[in-house]
């Protein structure tokens, strides 16, 4: 089911297939929030939020950091996994064990057993900020899916083909939703539309965005 409006309310729980090997699964992170958050903020210490750079020279409107072996970069050399921050030249701050079980549990629940995340992005939105569609493919290997939870404000996450020009879904995600795409899905094109401006009860005016992947 995909939808192009939706209210501030939690959307029915349960799992719909957006595709072959795509599924929603609403409000399944739910459950994991109250340690979810305190580990989101140990993270944020360890690695500061920051706007990166395209290869084109442009600076991305989505804040994020990484926590993980391996954390996703991007400068005008090009996009990449890198072992270090090249902001502080440490490691990136370990995976919190919480991250590590809602990212299994999602992948299973998915139909993908036995995913083992080696890198989780976390992505910072404000009313306004968007991801273009793109697809992930710095990965090594397109066996593992992609696992996507979102926290705080309500988005609009288009789902399309694999081809940029191809339409794209628009489903309604809020707080506590996790896509998982994986399989014949793996490399489709994805992004969210602008932010609302639709502040949540516990994380304000953000949506926080976490995409867990085996990178290495």
């Amino acid at each position: 089911m995909t939808l192009d409006l939706f209210s501030d309310a939690e959307l029915p729980r349960g799992k719909e297939a957006i595709g072959p090997g795509a599924f929603v699964l609403r409000g399944f992170a739910l459950p994991f929030v109250n340690d979810l958050l305190p580990a989101l903020q140990e993270v944020e210490q360890g690695a500061a939020f920051r706007h990166l750079v395209t290869p084109g020279g442009l600076t991305m409107s989505v804040a994020m950091t990484n926590c993980g072996r391996l954390g996703w970069i991007s400068d005008r050399r090009g996009y990449r996994y890198a072992e270090l921050d090249p902001e502080t030249g440490r490691p990136w701050p370990p995976m919190p064990a919480v991250f590590e079980r809602l990212a299994q549990a999602s992948a299973a629940e998915a139909g993908f057993e036995g995913f083992e995340p080696d890198a989780c992005l976390v992505n910072h939105y404000e009313p306004g900020t968007r991801l273009s569609l793109h697809q992930d493919k710095d990965e090594r290997d397109y066996g593992a899916p992609i696992v996507s939870v979102s926290l705080g404000m309500p988005a609009t996450f288009l789902f399309g083909g694999f081809a940029r020009s191809d339409k794209a879904a628009r489903i309604p995600l809020v707080h506590g939703d996790v896509v998982v795409w994986g399989g014949p899905d793996r490399l489709r094109y994805h992004g969210v539309l602008p932010l609302e401006d639709r502040p949540h009860a516990l994380l304000g005016r953000r949506r926080i965005n976490l995409t867990f992947r085996k990178a290495g």
